[in-house]
């Protein structure tokens, strides 16, 4: 199929988490507190109308069922004893006046400029001093890449550096007036667009890179462009904002020409409409120089581009508002790595909860009771943290080989659902070679940190898409661009939930031979959970 059922591990978070070590040795330490399982009673979750598909209303057939509450195993693993010298360091918490926090993810086809983007807003908000600039500008032109200097900061692999493209999906943080940053480098060539499902499924809002200069634009563009592709796949993924960078207006075939920044907004314009973006409310254009940083920190200066009249980079970011998340909703945090650093360390965005330390949870689908030891978030330990933040769990009751990447961290009290079946409606996008969807179809299912290999055992039934009801005729096979409601079936046991109760963890999308075939979410669970 052309993609890895299962994802590895990434080399990118090992080569983060070592500059954290030695701290993290200094400051381990046993807790005392008492064990509780810090789940508070979860309020309605309110489904989020996000993606075209989205819109259409849920299934309305009675044999769509919702599973039971799911059987849990006795606790039977104890608390892994860690011994270490008490290291004497401030632990804060997670307060309410804090700044808020999101995840951006830089998508766009390969060479649009989003490494040196992200590279230049570490630079312009003081997160890498000149020195080290000055060794990226050596290293670059060394390799005969002057170019790519800025890029070198997000890069940080040698594969990446030698052929100019990120390979992971690179990490850093940044902070404004209102908002601390993490930025999720995606990358663009066509061969890595599962590790960019993996950052643009982190995500809170995208800024997509777009290429200025002549020729780039379009081939980002084209069908078979990057471009498309992964417009599509952020919206799927829950990426509800869109900061649309025209990237290279310093390029000596554009020179800041509002000519050619029109014409690109105006073909990107209906794309963004078609792949489900209300481009008034939740897109916003502005053009920049990554290399240069202009229009990036602060706003562009008149004499090199006098029709700009609209916001800078920063206050784009700045300004755009986020759904609320709940605090006190059953705990949830899809696991997408994990390491050995004095006991087991897991790594995932906060979904659905908050987290302390001290709090007896569950690991899903193998129903490992585990104790949070330690909390870390960027480079700060934490005594808590709350939904939306990217931690780092140190824990015990676990070790390190028994968990994959896709498991989930959950309240023992309402654990998530473990599935190896489900219902789900789709759109199909483009089948590859015009195949025929049909009961037998076989992909690889990207879901949350999830990615498995899964069949189409029913159609259930068509959608219409005027009415979006379903059709009385029975379905046996169908297109490219309809909607279908279909049971699927992957080999593992894996952990959903519906989309309608947490958005973020019934969305998905369905690839064969390197393409997105069908974007869908999840509308019923038929497995009898947790008994695997």
């Amino acid at each position: 199929m052309g993609e890895s059922s299962r994802s590895s591990p990434s080399l990118f978070h090992y080569r983060i988490i070592l500059c954290y070590i030695e701290e993290d040795i200094r400051s381990l330490q046993l807790d005392s507190a008492e064990e509780n399982n810090g789940v508070v009673s979860p309020e309605d979750a309110k489904p989020e109308e996000v993606e075209k598909v989205d819109k259409m209303e849920e299934d309305p057939m009675n044999e769509v069922q919702t599973v039971s509450e799911p059987v849990h195993a006795e606790p039977k693993v104890k608390d892994k004893e860690v011994s270490a010298a008490q290291g004497v360091e401030s632990v804060k918490e997670m307060e309410g006046n804090q700044k808020r926090h999101l995840n951006v993810v830089f998508i766009g086809h390969v060479d649009a400029g989003k490494s040196t983007t992200g590279g230049q807003i570490l630079f312009l908000s003081g997160q890498v001093d000149d020195r080290t600039i000055q060794k990226y500008e050596k290293e670059a032109k060394d390799k005969s890449r002057e170019s790519w200097y800025m890029a070198y900061i997000m890069d940080t692999n040698e594969e990446e550096r030698v052929k100019g493209k990120t390979v992971e999906v690179g990490r850093a943080h940044f902070e404004t007036e209102t908002t601390r940053f993490t930025i999720l480098d995606a990358p663009g060539h066509k061969s890595y667009v599962p590790n960019m499902i993996s950052g643009a499924s982190q995500a809170d809002i995208g800024v997509l890179v777009i290429s200025a200069r002549k020729g780039e634009f379009e081939t980002g563009y084209e069908r078979g462009g990057q471009t498309r592709e992964h417009v599509m796949l952020a919206k799927t993924l829950g990426v509800s904002k869109l900061l649309l960078v025209v990237n290279k207006m310093d390029d000596p075939t554009v020179n800041w020409s509002k000519e050619r920044y029109d014409e690109i907004e105006s073909k990107m314009t209906p794309f963004l409409k078609s792949s489900g973006y209300n481009v008034r409310k939740d897109v916003q254009f502005l053009p920049i120089s990554g290399l240069l940083g202009a229009n990036m920190k602060t706003r562009v200066d008149k004499s090199t581009c006098p029709w700009w009249n609209g916001p800078c980079l920063f206050e784009a970011l700045d300004a755009i508002e986020v759904p609320q998340r709940d605090p006190n909703g059953p705990f949830r945090m899809p696991i997408i790595d994990k390491f050995k650093d004095m006991g087991t360390v897991v790594m995932g965005k906060v979904e659905s909860g908050s987290v302390r330390e001290g709090d007896s949870l569950l690991v899903m689908p193998n129903k490992a009771h585990v104790k949070v030891i330690a909390i870390y978030c960027d480079e700060d330990k934490v005594s808590r943290a709350g939904p939306g933040e990217n931690l780092r769990i140190r824990l015990s009751g676990i070790e390190e080989e028994d968990l994959l990447s896709g498991f989930v961290l959950s309240s023992v009290a309402q654990p998530i659902f473990a599935v190896t079946e489900f219902v789900a409606q789709l759109q199909i996008l483009e089948l590859v070679d015009n195949a025929i969807f049909t009961a037998g179809y076989k992909a690889v299912l990207h879901i949350h940190s999830v990615c498995e290999e899964c069949e189409i055992v029913e159609l259930l039934h068509q959608i219409d898409p005027r009415t979006r009801q379903p059709m009385r005729k029975k379905v046996l096979f169908v297109k490219n661009g309809a909607v279908v409601l279909c049971r699927v079936q992957v080999n593992n046991w894996i952990c959903i939930e519906k989309f309608a109760d947490f958005p973020q963890l019934g969305r998905f999308t369905l690839r064969t031979e390197g393409k997105t075939v069908a974007v869908g979410k999840v509308t019923g669970l038929t497995s009898l959970s947790g008994s695997a």
